[in-house]
């Protein structure tokens, strides 16, 4: 069985000791994935105080930057966004983000329809308010 460490030079450095995705066997298995750009530490839709203490958040940049991000690490691992079995989502504030997350999520995952969990959490290591866990074939 092989087990390929895979890092996307499109996508945002990880914050922590971990590889964007590793593969096994034909399974592809993506970390946590956000919607920070690479190279900066600018968040698309988030806006910080000089504290980094987030000021305000527009959930519908996030979520396109974060489907943008999980798009470059399948790419660069050889697999694409219609090979995805299963995609577990992070919310930090489902009562307001939930339905725009929905509807910007139907759009791009209109062709491809993996499984899907969608969890609200206390925070996330950055100043985000969502991040994708993906498994996809390759």
């Amino acid at each position: 069985m092989s087990d390929d460490r895979i890092d996307s030079s499109k996508a945002p450095e990880p914050v922590g000791a971990y590889p964007h995705a590793r593969r096994v066997g034909n399974l592809l298995f993506l970390s946590g994935v956000g919607p920070r750009e690479r190279g900066t530490k600018k968040i698309p839709g988030v806006d910080l105080d000089e504290n980094g203490n987030i000021v305000s958040y527009d959930i519908e940049t996030q979520c396109n930057a974060v489907f943008q991000n999980v798009k470059y690490i399948l790419e660069a691992a050889g697999s694409s966004w219609e090979q995805m079995v299963d995609v577990q989502v992070f919310l930090t504030n489902m009562k307001d983000d939930f339905a725009t997350y929905n509807r910007v999520y139907a759009e791009w995952f209109k062709d491809n329809q993996p499984c899907r969990t969608t969890v609200e959490i206390n925070c996330l290591p950055t100043p985000i308010a969502i991040e994708l866990k993906v498994i996809a074939t390759v």
